[in-house]
């Protein structure tokens, strides 16, 4: 129990002594020495020594009794960055390796360079640029120059203590580039700025100005002036001022005031300032338009147009146009003209003064009426047998026509601003004196118009009957008491128009259209016009026969007789005879079927169409063969091992048959030749069970299915036809 702790402590003695051995055989590296230490950029310091071995990093150390500043490179040279400019460091490195970090290095002083200054340029006049600059801390000098930024031309250096410099002798809006430093009492320089500065543009030079006198807008041009980025053009007047800008050598003003002197001037600019103002040029605008225009028309006939005096106006044009658009115009340098004028036109009159610049802007625009004209070419339009639409072209000046219509004692008066008149309640086939008057406010009544006589149209006629007949003509009679009156009757329906023309009280139409109802009318017409239509009166055709008639054998003794439908047609009658007798359907359908039909002769066919209002109409008559009929006896007999024969009994007005075997195993169809009542089917299976029919054939080569059917059995014996077995009839399909 006593040796267990000496154990213990001599194992943890051990440990001990074998981290030691461990620990010392890895040592930090060596210090380095700084070679050199040095400033070159007012706000850090360039450090240079020997590598070390086993350094893996430098911490490079700089104090300067305030602040310590630490930066770790890689290896030689190093820069502490961070620093202040004029500024005395203690700089000191330390090599860092696996094992640790070295001691410091004997220090060395290194003090900063001299911070830039900071430049403020401008250009204060074309050839000129102004830099100045703050006081820049331990400095004694300052050294500044400047050249092109293009790269172009001389370079101006100065060297001066003072903080502001000029620059003379420049080039117009060109761009510099300054550079400047300051150096300390032992020379050395600090940093630089540079900056670029452009001097201001020189006035523009060969300004021209191009005036619109429509617009009232002056265009400027000049040549354009090196280095300048845009452009102002001004005009001055004594009461106004107006401007434009613009990047090129041209722009234009607008909105200027007419009758009134400008100068203009254009200033360039870049970003140093601007430039002195061009020499001004002097726009006289044209003059504006007169005033107080004073027209009168003395003696009718002669206006005399008068007006004030305007300022910039050297003459004046007088214009007239009146409103058919013939114009005239008077040039004076007096203030009135004198034009011819005519009845009823108005005239629109307007004064222009003119100048160098140009004609002066449109002023008021006056118009003048004289008085109204008479009507001439007036146009009565009868409108029925007691009214009449009278027309007229408009004349000039007239704001209101008055209509008269005198027959006897009877008058019949209208008033109204537009060329037309309907005179109401007249009587038909009668003369009236009718006289249009014109009417202006300003002019009053032309009382000078002619007359004018117009007669009425004649009075309408009375339908009194319409008749017709079974080859559609159709005659009418009317009644009417007009003299020397040409009568038309007009039959109008959905199928056209259709019309005959009498002097006297009847006419006769032909060719109306089957199946059409028409409304029937009459006029009467003179040299004066066309009366009313008299009332109209029905007229309806017969129906139309229906077209595509087909007849269709639907069993040995009925037919379906089909067709379409005819116009009008609300019933038909069809009727189907022979020497045998008569089969006759009354439908209201398209398609009737007749029955007792007798096979294998021939029929008449006729068919009526018949009207809701009871008109008929004979249609077709054609003949028609009824079907050959069916054959009798029809029998299956054995032919041979594999054959069978097909037997019948010829019928009336059958010439041709054909055979047909319905099996389970195929269908086998025998034709005969003409004549024959038999046909042989030579191969044919046994073991089934057959349907035959025996068909007579149509002229058209058409087979008639609904003769009957009859069924037999066909057995087999070994490998060959056995018995053929009769087992009945099958009803048609």
């Amino acid at each position: 129990m006593a040796r267990g702790p000496e154990i213990c402590l001599s194992l943890i003695g051990f440990s001990l002594i074998c981290f030691k051995m461990v620990v010392s055989a890895k040592t930090a590296p060596e210090t380095p020495t700084i070679d050199q230490a040095y400033s070159k950029i007012s706000n850090s310091i360039t450090v240079e020594w020997a590598t070390v071995p086993g350094a893996t990093s430098y911490l490079l150390t700089a104090e300067d009794g305030d602040t310590v500043i630490e930066t770790m490179v890689a290896n030689s040279p190093g820069t502490v960055t961070g620093l202040k400019a004029a500024t005395l460091y203690q700089i000191t490195i330390r090599s860092i390796g696996a094992a640790g970090r070295s001691q410091a290095s004997p220090p060395k002083q290194a003090k900063t360079v001299l911070a830039a200054p900071i430049l403020e340029v401008s250009s204060p006049s074309p050839d000129s640029i102004l830099v100045q600059w703050e006081a820049v801390y331990m400095a004694i000098g300052f050294s500044v120059s400047i050249m092109q930024a293009n790269g172009l031309g001389r370079i101006w250096k100065e060297n001066t203590t003072d903080t502001s410099l000029t620059f003379r002798n420049l080039d117009a809006g060109t761009l510099y580039t300054i550079k400047a430093y300051a150096w300390n009492a032992n020379g050395v320089p600090g940093d630089d700025s540079t900056c670029d500065q452009r001097t201001s543009p020189r006035a523009p030079a060969n300004v021209q100005v191009f005036f619109d006198g429509g617009t009232l807008k002056a265009s400027v041009a000049w040549t354009p002036t090196e280095g300048a980025s845009n452009y102002t053009v001004k005009a001055l007047s004594d009461s106004s001022e107006r401007s434009c800008s613009t990047t090129i050598a041209f722009c234009s003003i607008s909105s200027l005031q007419c009758g009134t002197e400008y100068l203009i001037s254009v200033l360039a600019s870049n970003d140093a300032g601007s430039s002195r103002s061009s020499s001004a040029v002097t726009l006289k605008t044209v003059a504006c338009a007169p005033g107080k225009v004073i027209i009168e028309e003395d003696p009718p006939g002669h206006l005399s147009v008068a007006w004030s005096n305007v300022d910039l106006g050297d003459y004046y044009v007088a214009f007239v146009k009146s409103d058919d658009g013939l114009e005239v115009h008077c040039n004076t340098s007096l203030t009135q003209c004198n034009f011819f004028s005519e009845c009823g036109f108005t005239y629109f009159i307007s004064v222009f003064a003119y100048n160098k610049a140009g004609q002066s802007p449109l002023g008021d625009v006056f118009n003048y009426t004289t008085a109204p004209c008479c009507p001439s070419d007036i146009n009565p339009v009868l409108v029925s047998s007691d009214r009449v639409e009278i027309v007229w072209s408009p004349v000039r000046g007239a704001e209101l026509y008055e209509t008269k219509a005198v027959a006897g004692y009877n008058v019949v008066e209208c008033n109204d601003t537009a060329p037309a008149c309907t005179l109401s309640a007249l009587e038909c086939d009668t003369k009236y004196n009718v006289t249009v008057y014109s009417f202006s406010e300003v002019r009053g009544s032309n009382m000078s118009c002619t007359s004018h006589f117009i007669t009425t149209a004649p009075c309408s006629p009375e339908i009194k009957t319409i008749s017709k007949d079974a080859s559609s003509m159709v005659s009418v009679h009317w009644q009417a008491a007009n003299a020397d009156a040409t009568y038309t009757v007009t039959a109008q329906g959905e199928k056209g128009l259709y019309r005959c023309s009498s002097t006297g009280e009847a006419c006769t139409m032909w060719g109306l259209p089957c199946g059409s109802v028409f409304s029937v009318t009459a006029v009467a017409e003179t040299e004066a016009g066309r009366s009313q239509p008299s009332y109209s009166m029905p007229l309806e055709t017969v129906p139309c026969c229906p077209v595509g008639l087909t007849v269709t054998q639907v069993t040995q003794s009925v037919i379906n007789v089909s067709w379409t439908v005819g116009v009008v047609a609300h019933a038909y009658i069809t009727v189907v005879e022979s020497l045998m007798g008569q089969s006759k359907c009354h439908t209201h359908q398209s398609h009737c079927l007749l029955g007792c039909i007798t096979c294998g002769i021939n029929y008449t066919l006729a068919l009526q169409a018949i009207s809701a209002t009871g008109l008929t109409a004979d249609c077709a008559h054609q003949s028609y063969v009824s079907s050959a009929c069916c054959p009798l006896g029809v029998k299956l007999y054995r032919l041979g091992p594999n054959g069978i024969r097909i037997y019948w009994q010829p019928s009336r007005g059958s010439a041709n048959y054909s055979t047909d075997l319905y099996g389970s195993k195929g269908i086998f169809t025998c034709t005969p030749r003409a004549g024959l009542s038999f046909c042989d089917v030579t191969e044919i299976p046994c073991g089934d069970v057959y349907t035959v029919m025996v068909s007579p054939v149509a002229e058209t080569g058409l087979k008639l299915t609904f003769c009957p059917k009859k069924i037999y059995s066909v057995t087999c014996s070994g490998s060959t036809l056995g018995m053929v077995i009769y087992r009945g009839k099958r009803s048609t399909e």
